[in-house]
């Protein structure tokens, strides 16, 4: 057990690459700003938002390796969720968002998050999941894949909490020109270290995530588009079955390149 002295010049030490980060991302975010707004009031258009959050990403301690074909415009994506990582490391890879109507309101990262053209959901109006299906169709004719998160909110990955499939109605079937990718995110044996889970606050988890030593590599499988089908359930159980597999065969080899104990 460590001694108290110790323990404090840990805690210190992890405190200190937590706040060399948040300057770190403070600098990225000073140096995207102007060509960022420069783009858009030239073209209506930037590729900024993708390039800082994969660099935010990175700062954040992420290596990211892409395995898979590369997604198609007009795609959505189905994927796993276990952090607020997810969304600069998806988003690096180029996809905007399906999200919750609150992260709207949150002071600079709603405005972050309308730049990658985040598409907000009131989760809270049950009665209206027929507009919230118009809402994302609508967003796929955009070219720029869009993200899903099925379970809801975030786990730890063992197992997947269960698919919902209300929102996958607009994909079943899908419009014309549509395709739809399962994606495994994969923080590998830093999974349990990384998910925000267990009723854990909002600013100690990114505090944690970010005073965490070192990087890790996270694994983005873009898995095989799903079969097109009008069965939104089936349609959330082919995605979670996908997924799962992608990750419980990274797992098994994980195990099996473990030395003994």
């Amino acid at each position: 057990m460590p001694s108290p002295s110790t323990a404090t010049t840990d805690a210190s030490s992890s405190r200190a690459r937590a706040y060399a980060r948040i300057a770190g991302l403070a600098l990225l975010f000073a140096a995207c700003l102007p060509p960022h707004l420069i783009a858009k009031a030239l073209t209506g258009r930037s590729p900024w938002p993708r390039r800082f959050l994969g660099s935010a990403a990175r700062i954040c301690g992420a290596r990211t390796r892409i395995e898979g074909a590369p997604l198609a415009p007009h795609s959505l994506v189905i994927a796993n969720h276990s952090s607020w990582l997810d969304i600069l490391i998806l988003g690096g890879v180029g996809t905007a968002f399906v999200s919750k109507a609150e992260i709207e309101r949150v002071p600079l990262i709603g405005w972050l998050a309308d730049q990658n053209r985040t598409l907000y959901i009131a989760r809270s109006e049950r009665g209206d999941a027929h507009g919230q299906v118009r809402q994302i169709a609508r967003a796929l004719d955009h070219p720029q894949p869009l993200t899903v998160f099925p379970e809801g909110t975030t786990g730890d990955g063992r197992p997947l909490l269960p698919f919902h499939s209300t929102l996958l109605a607009a994909v079943a079937p899908p419009p014309p020109g549509v395709s739809i990718r399962p994606v495994a995110l994969d923080y590998g044996r830093d999974t349990s270290l990384i998910a925000w889970t267990g009723g854990e606050p909002a600013l100690p988890n990114v505090m944690r995530v970010l005073g965490m030593r070192g990087s890790r590599e996270v694994i983005v499988r873009l898995l095989d588009p799903l079969a097109h089908t009008a069965d939104r359930k089936a349609l959330a159980r082919r995605a979670q079955a996908a997924v799962a597999a992608a990750l419980s065969s990274a797992r098994a080899a994980d195990a099996l390149e473990a030395p003994a104990r």
